[in-house]
């Protein structure tokens, strides 16, 4: 028997099964397709947010390694601005996703992870103490829980029966990356003006004779495209199809957007895609998948070991569904900022202007990078709810103190203790730390749970988020 099955090997899979074996659960992913994707798969980008998360698990130099660093600015509706002076986390990286889903199944399986791939889930059934998994295969397979990670079109979130509402597509795009014949400077120029009236177009050099291409589609298809699509598309838009060939790659995706009701029903949660989709705009889907589960990992691990406090696991929905919600709100409305027609542009010349007061581009960027998330934690003063940047201490730095997916008490104070719970959670004694209290808690996804100076408080605290001391 597992503690935990996860359908799905994507980002979102990989990377809960890593938090959990941190903390010794038995994790089982099933993958229903048979072998990683292709290495021509599209280039995503890694927000902020995702990159700080890779810090504190010790893989961010790993994927900086196979990634393109490029700045922050330009993220929201494609609006022209660069970052921001005073933003702490300059850079997004651009990798190829195919890289990101090696590293972090590699990372999953390094840590114990058992991955099944060519095992899709096709069936289950919980109970009061478990949950039986069927498979394509005739196996049935007994675990604890059950997380779906398995995209948006989750077999698991099908057969849970939660509701998912939302909006169907309305208009459709054609992505992907391909060769093209015409001469550069003819491309640019085109491209260029096309621009001016078709802000969901793109067409830049992508290395090599390469070209990013992102043309809206008239057709409405579900089927996979081919040049032929892709040529139709370019030619409507732009009256050539600067002779395109040779795709890396090639998708067709619509704007539908929807949300699940609940991330969570008895012993089978979601995350990711199968919980959420919305159109691509801000590359966020990757990231925020990749979020849920460094959210979900420490917290779903504490009820398998049996030290999570009552409403622990539950304050993964009450945490991730307004993330989510604010991410859909926001994706809708750069697609109408990007959609072309006279008020759309009215707007985002509007728009672009008040993107020159540094506050609200910092807060319209800090809603795609993820730095600008506050959880409920009730009362309490800034920055409880949020989380904290990267911190040089003595030895090291406060993210390498976090890889073991612990809690960690950072007290310049030195005055401090874990007491009962140094078995979940760390002590950094160090009062040459450059953060402006005397003492924080910071949970396992680096998020931070309490300040102050006091130890009474402080069990209080350690309490709430880590259950009875030892």
């Amino acid at each position: 028997m597992f503690d935990v099955i996860i359908a799905g090997c994507g980002p979102a899979g990989a990377m809960l099964a890593a938090e959990l074996r941190l903390h010794d659960v038995r994790v089982l992913v099933l993958e229903r397709e048979p072998e990683p994707a292709s290495s021509f798969v599209r280039v995503v980008s890694l927000h902020v947010r995702s990159l700080e998360l890779m810090a504190m698990r010790g893989l961010l130099d790993r994927l900086l390694a196979h990634g393109r660093q490029r700045p922050v600015g330009g993220v929201f509706a494609g609006i022209p601005k660069p970052a921001p002076e005073g933003l702490e986390s300059a850079f997004l990286l651009g990798i190829p996703q195919p890289v990101v889903d090696r590293l972090l199944g590699d990372h999953a399986a390094g840590l114990g992870a058992e991955i099944r791939r060519g095992c899709a889930v096709t069936g289950f059934a919980q109970d009061d103490d478990g949950v039986t998994v069927e498979t394509a295969g005739g196996e049935r397979l007994r675990s604890r829980y059950l997380v779906g990670c398995d995209g948006a079109r989750s077999t698991v979130r099908k057969l849970l029966g939660v509701g998912f509402p939302g909006e169907p597509a309305r208009t459709f795009t054609l992505m992907g990356e391909l060769a093209a014949g015409a001469p550069p400077g003819e491309i640019a120029a085109k491209a260029a003006e096309v621009r001016e009236t078709t802000r969901s177009f793109d067409f830049r050099p992508f290395g090599e004779g390469v070209y990013r291409v992102v043309v809206p589609d008239a057709g409405a298809g579900t089927e996979p495209p081919t040049v032929d699509d892709f040529r139709r598309a370019l030619h409507a838009v732009a009256g050539t199809d600067f002779g395109v060939h040779s795709p890396r790659w090639m998708s067709r995706f619509g704007d539908a957007t929807r949300l699940v009701d609940r991330y969570r029903v008895g012993r089978v949660l979601l995350a990711g895609d199968a919980a959420h989709i919305h159109p691509p705009a801000g590359g966020q889907g990757l990231n925020l998948g990749v979020q849920d589960a460094v959210n979900l990992g420490w917290k779903l691990a504490a009820q398998v070991r049996g030290w999570a406090p009552d409403t622990l696991l539950d304050s993964y929905h009450a945490e991730r569904h307004p993330v989510a919600a604010d991410v859909l709100a926001n994706t809708r409305a750069q697609g109408e900022l990007q959609s072309g027609g006279p008020g759309p542009r009215a707007v985002r010349a509007l728009l672009t202007e008040l993107m020159d007061f540094p506050d609200v581009h910092r807060f319209l960027l800090e809603k795609i990078i993820a730095t600008g998330i506050r959880y409920d934690f009730g009362a309490g003063p800034e920055p409880v709810g949020r989380r904290l940047r990267d911190v040089e201490l003595k030895r090291g730095s406060l993210y390498d103190r976090l890889r073991r997916g612990r809690g960690l008490v950072l007290d310049r104070t030195e005055r401090l203790s874990a007491g009962g719970w140094a078995d979940r959670v760390d002590v950094v004694a160090d009062p040459t730390a450059t953060v402006d209290v005397p003492a924080l808690l910071l949970r396992p996804d680096g998020y931070v749970a309490w300040i102050g100076d006091r130890q009474q408080e402080l069990d209080g605290q350690l309490a709430r988020w880590f259950g009875e001391p030892a």
